[in-house]
């Protein structure tokens, strides 16, 4: 079993994202560390980019804050050179096909390995067109982890059959965002992935209150929250740890049925 999957141990799993840089780099690391300890199974990590396609509108100005602010790949790096010397919780990169290419697919990838990176999610990159990602990170060991959607019926099977880490599962079509109805219809497709592999499955886009962490957590192994916990980001700025910490908290037990 591999890290990744290791993040589904302690009951259903709650995965936090986070664009790092939004406010700073400092404040990315402090939440790292906190959402830790608040009960997060494995981070996702947004590098910030200029054109990120999947996201609505409050992940994509967060992307904005932070490269306004001058924040760079290279700073994102460092960020997790030094939360690797304290904090051995499952992390994953988002972002997108360009960030990548940019620096080389096996380039970027090993350097990934290096800072013990976890995995990788691109979310516009069809799983089609994954192989060249793919072939790199089999051989530095990091987990390609696929997306599926409610429109991938055909293709869950095999998929899934060929999923890494765990399985992205988008609740809903369009971007990320909080949305007041959530689908069940995402379950079917959760079956479907089940009857062919046993790999974990996460439910991701537009998830935003302890209830409907609960109710998708029912139908899945976890829950990925975003755009909710980037919202709480945006208002505080420096000052929002505590309060992104006590989100978290409550996320995962609610997710366990806790609430």
């Amino acid at each position: 079993m591999n890290k990744v999957q290791k993040a589904f141990e302690r009951g259903k799993a709650f995965i936090p994202f986070i664009t790092c840089g939004d406010p700073d780099i400092a404040t990315s690391e402090k939440l790292i560390y906190e959402m830790a300890a608040a009960g997060a199974d494995l981070i996702e990590l947004g590098i910030p980019f200029s054109d990120p396609t999947a996201e609505g509108p409050v992940i994509m100005a967060a992307n904005e804050r932070a490269l306004s602010g001058g924040v760079t790949t290279d700073d994102v790096f460092a960020m997790v050179a030094r939360v690797r010397k304290n904090c051995d919780i499952p992390l994953a990169f988002m972002t997108y096909a360009n960030v990548v290419f940019s620096r080389g697919i096996d380039n970027f990838v090993r350097k990934m390995a290096e800072l013990e990176m976890d995995a990788l999610i691109l979310p516009d990159v069809p799983f089609e067109e994954k192989d060249e990602f793919d072939v790199c990170c089999k051989k530095h060991g990091i987990s390609l982890i696929s997306l599926i959607a409610p429109t991938s019926n055909e293709r869950a099977a095999r998929i899934g059959n060929e999923a890494e880490g765990f399985v992205y599962c988008v609740s809903s079509l369009g971007v990320t965002g909080e949305r007041a109805e959530l689908s069940n219809e995402v379950g079917k497709l959760i079956a479907e992935i089940k009857k062919v592999k046993d790999v974990p499955c996460a439910i991701g886009f537009g998830i935003s209150t302890p209830e409907q962490a609960r109710d998708m957590a029912k139908i899945s192994d976890g829950v990925i929250v975003g755009s909710a916990i980037v919202k709480i980001i945006a208002k505080y700025g420096k000052d929002c740890v505590p309060y992104v910490r006590d989100f978290v908290s409550a996320m995962k037990k609610a997710a366990n049925s806790e609430i």
